[in-house]
């Protein structure tokens, strides 16, 4: 982990909690793959995650270990937007043939919903991936989405809401993938900063479990990946929401 810098926007420091389990910054830390850099932490300034498993470089050691059986396999992405969809496209598009499955019910007004999905379409046609694969999207229906976190209203950013909707769009993304012959499924999702790489690798394991299936896990911001998510976003033009 690195440290955190000084003006870093979430610099709070621990508040000398006894341990990182009773910090309520720590998991803003733990998610932002930083130390909180705190002298008075009782924990050395470390996040309760800072032993976690290394997911890029298991998805690294994944991918070397199907080119050297000589496999390009099939992979169903689940995506949430073009920008993300760049740099994550870019790691893959080498190693597996790509499906882009657009499932996102819990994007809101239906005009934000709609105007993501075109841009996704736009870019995989101006980057050249159209022709290696294609786009597929599910209908919108954000009531699966409401229905799903009916009683978590309340929860904070980042709190269970976030992990019920990882689930709701992982499983269904596992469910297709099942239904159309692919072997292995992953997601966009860990490109961005804000989101738990641990909660999406865990829960992505669990539904490749009960599906039968492979799921890549992955942490796609790691090797400047959300930078590059970025360069390619201006490159290209893409529609990032504020």
């Amino acid at each position: 982990m690195q440290k955190t810098p000084r003006n870093f926007p979430y610099f709070k420091g621990c508040g000398g909690y006894s341990s990182c389990t009773g910090c309520k910054f720590a998991q803003q830390y733990a998610i932002m793959g930083l130390d909180c850099g705190s002298s008075r932490c009782h924990a050395g300034g470390k996040t309760p995650l800072a032993n976690r498993i290394n997911y890029e470089r298991v998805m690294e050691e994944t991918i070397a270990a199907l080119e050297r059986d000589g496999q390009r396999p099939q992979l169903l992405l689940h995506a949430c937007c073009a920008p993300c969809s760049s740099a994550t496209l870019e790691r893959l598009a080498d190693h597996f043939d790509v499906t882009i499955l657009y499932y996102n019910p819990n994007i809101a007004p239906p005009e934000e919903y709609h105007r993501r999905e075109a841009e996704l379409e736009r870019f995989v046609r101006d980057a050249g991936y159209a022709a290696r694969g294609i786009t597929v999207e599910l209908p919108y229906d954000p009531q699966e989405f409401y229905t799903a976190v009916k009683g978590l209203e309340n929860e904070p950013e980042r709190g269970e809401r976030c992990t019920v909707c990882y689930r709701m769009r992982l499983e269904r993304a596992a469910q297709y993938a099942r239904a159309h012959g692919f072997n292995w499924f992953t997601t966009t999702l860990s490109i961005s900063p804000v989101k738990d790489p641990v909660r999406l690798n865990t829960i992505g394991c669990e539904l490749a479990q009960q599906y039968g299936l492979n799921y890549l896990q992955s942490e796609f911001r790691k090797k400047d990946g959300y930078k590059r998510s970025l360069a390619l976003s201006a490159e290209y033009g893409l529609y990032r929401q504020d």
